[in-house]
């Protein structure tokens, strides 16, 4: 294959970040762009360049036999039906997280895809971050020891403005334990090595949005929450989520602790988001009981590709590993059944959140987590 050619199914936000990152691997291209609101069209055919064509309807851009390769990056309350109409084209697919906002509708493509042959990838950016595949690095090479527990610490700013104001509502997001979280409860299943079996979560919309009304409607998505979930082989983990402390120095802190050691991925804002707009370096330290002493590395990463977009240069390290399994074959390393179970944690942690009440994941799914 000369050249790898992409469609670009939303255009907004993220859709505009894949296509920056996207244009920095030689022999990928976006040849095609789809969003039906003009403004998000237009930018986004302006970002992928000469030659790119743009569309209302995603049903058009398919017709087309323009691309080789699609990113569905649209509304979360939009994947479901999206995902419907393409996965019998056979493209290729990554797939923006979360899967989709209920279970049913993540049952409902998990049973398309399984009648076809081209892969599907859920687009879990986090996993890909610098800072955590060295920690993810650390854990198979055993500098912890183990894994006994697992805390993840997001403190961050709001959620932006999008198109229609989709991500201020619960009913189109499946919830900010949806929405946003679902990244680290799939982080989290990678560290543990297991499932999920308890979900509990404390959360509330404290500060963000109380001045907005959009066709009458308050917003209600949740801005702050802790969530604590036991997996089935005795591993604890911790969510810390607050989406009004934009001021702190690391936007995330990934801690795992083993009974050799702490060790900690520790990683920046977006640089458009700081005070000086620069981009910063992000960190891996590892602290051993036997020694006492922290071990503190630098990770750099290429301020061009951090440039490319707000997730610490996730997105492009994704990128190119999903254009090198079309390209050569292979199968993708976050399945659809990894993004179906972090939106059922995430939706547990909903219910929790709502409810006052811990969620066991076998008598609310019907999900029985396998030792």
């Amino acid at each position: 294959m000369s050249e790898l050619r992409y469609g670009i199914i939303g255009s907004g936000m993220m859709g505009q970040e894949h296509i920056r990152n996207i244009g920095l691997i030689d022999g990928a291209r976006v040849a095609a762009v789809c969003d039906p609101d003009r403004d998000m069209r237009e930018r986004a055919q302006a970002f992928a360049g000469p030659g790119c064509r743009a569309y209302e309807r995603h049903q058009d851009l398919l017709s087309e036999g323009l691309c080789d390769a699609l990113v569905v990056a649209a509304p979360n309350h939009l994947h479901h039906p999206i995902l419907m109409d393409v996965l019998p084209a056979d493209l290729p697919v990554l797939a923006e997280k979360p899967l989709c906002t209920t279970l049913s509708d993540c049952d409902d493509v998990l049973a398309a895809a399984a009648r076809r042959s081209a892969p599907v990838w859920v687009a879990m950016e986090y996993r890909y971050m610098p800072p955590v595949e060295r920690l993810l690095a650390a854990l198979r090479t055993g500098e912890t020891g183990g894994v006994r527990m697992v805390s993840i610490r997001e403190h961050r700013f709001p959620f932006l403005h999008k198109v229609g104001n989709w991500n201020r509502f619960n009913a189109m997001t499946g919830g900010t334990l949806v929405e946003k979280c679902c990244h680290f409860f799939d982080l989290m299943r990678l560290i543990t090595g297991a499932e999920a079996c308890r979900v509990y979560a404390s959360g509330a919309a404290d500060v963000n949005f109380h001045d907005e009304l959009h066709d009458g409607r308050r917003p209600d998505i949740l801005d702050n929450a802790f969530v604590v979930i036991d997996f089935v082989n005795g591993v604890r983990g911790m969510l810390e989520l607050c989406m009004f402390a934009e001021g702190s120095e690391w936007q995330e802190t990934i801690t795992v602790i083993g009974e050799a050691a702490k060790a900690e991925a520790r990683v920046p804002g977006p640089a458009r988001f700081s005070p000086d707009q620069k981009e910063r370096n992000s960190e891996f330290v590892l602290s051993p009981r036997s020694t006492k002493l922290e071990q503190r590395e630098v990770i750099h990463v290429d301020h061009s590709i951090l440039a490319a977009g707000d997730h610490h240069g996730s997105t492009f390290f994704q990128h190119r590993k999903f254009f090198a399994m079309v390209r050569d074959g292979g199968q993708p390393e976050v399945t659809l059944e990894d993004g179906l179970k972090s939106v059922r944690i995430g939706l547990a942690a909903e219910q929790s959140a709502r409810t006052g009440e811990a969620v066991v994941l076998e008598d609310v799914f019907g999900f029985k987590a396998a030792v």
